[in-house]
């Protein structure tokens, strides 16, 4: 009997799927998450199919010349058992060949990731809580919205936080219908970036970079005051107690947790400054 299973790249319809998929699994999508997803990487979404009818999926998306961070690794539940995760997975992972890789993976699958090359780097929790409300900046500190600069210094403070450039991801994760982006300055130099984005439930903080605490507080403060339902969802490095801290500072308890794993050593990013990540799905 032929095996008619192939692995290929979604359509940009096709990953709507894969986020309807990852919302029944309790992941929480962004309302508008797509089209920055798509952009970072138009051939990073791969699909299974089984005569024609999606099966499983993954992303594996390249950043830059040698950094991959792979997400959205998910079985449809009526395709669990066949061998469909699997293959979607080594298609995914041939594509990142020769590359470092990042996840963010459940805990639970933290021995299958490490059979596949992965080790733990750190792990980041998701706290979840009602909006602070707003907190007065740190003296000299003034915060405004991100679309008052320039595209290029936001990209490269985004790259002090971050393995590689992304910048069509982040281009379009600033001003992306929903979501508000803000930035804190210090005499006109960035010291600070968040972005608050809608989802299924809630809203998310992410990224939230900060060179202190204040800023960070203020930054959270200000994009969460103006949201009356629902959650606010902040991803945090453990790594980072101080983010830690203000999240439970905030009434905020722990909800999820996920392990940040990579195949070879930890890429040297500023997890001091970082009090949200941005996207499990793509770092």
């Amino acid at each position: 009997m032929t095996d008619r299973f192939v692995v290929r790249s979604m359509s940009r319809a096709e990953l709507d799927l894969a986020i309807d998929w990852a919302a029944a699994e309790g992941w929480n999508p962004g309302l508008a998450d797509a089209p920055a997803f798509h952009a970072a990487d138009p051939g990073g979404f791969l699909v299974g199919l089984r005569d024609g009818v999606p099966g499983a999926c993954i992303s594996v998306v390249r950043y830059g010349t040698d950094f991959g961070f792979l997400g959205f690794y998910i079985a449809h539940p009526s395709a669990r058992g066949q061998g469909c995760g699997i293959r979607v997975w080594d298609a995914g992972m041939a594509r990142l060949s020769g590359r470092l890789v990042g996840l963010d993976g459940v805990p639970a699958q933290q021995d299958n990731y490490r059979k596949s090359g992965f080790t733990l780097a750190w792990r980041n929790i998701r706290f979840e809580g009602t909006p602070p409300g707003r907190a007065a900046p740190p003296a000299g500190i003034v915060l405004a919205d991100a679309a008052s600069l320039p595209f290029e210094p936001l990209a490269a403070f985004d790259r002090q936080f971050f393995p590689a450039p992304r910048d069509a991801f982040l281009s379009l994760w600033l001003a992306l219908p929903g979501h508000r982006a803000r930035v804190a300055l210090r005499d006109g130099t960035l010291a600070g970036l968040a972005v608050a984005r809608p989802c299924r439930r809630g809203t998310k903080i992410g990224p939230l970079y900060a060179a202190d605490t204040g800023i960070a507080a203020a930054l959270l403060g200000d994009l969460s005051a103006a949201l009356s339902e629902g959650p606010i969802v902040l991803d945090v490095p453990e790594s980072n107690p101080a983010a830690v801290r203000m999240a439970e500072s905030f009434g905020f308890k722990a909800a999820f947790e996920t392990a940040r794993m990579y195949t070879a050593a930890v890429p040297v990013i500023d997890l001091r400054n970082l009090f949200g990540v941005t996207t499990f799905e793509l770092g």
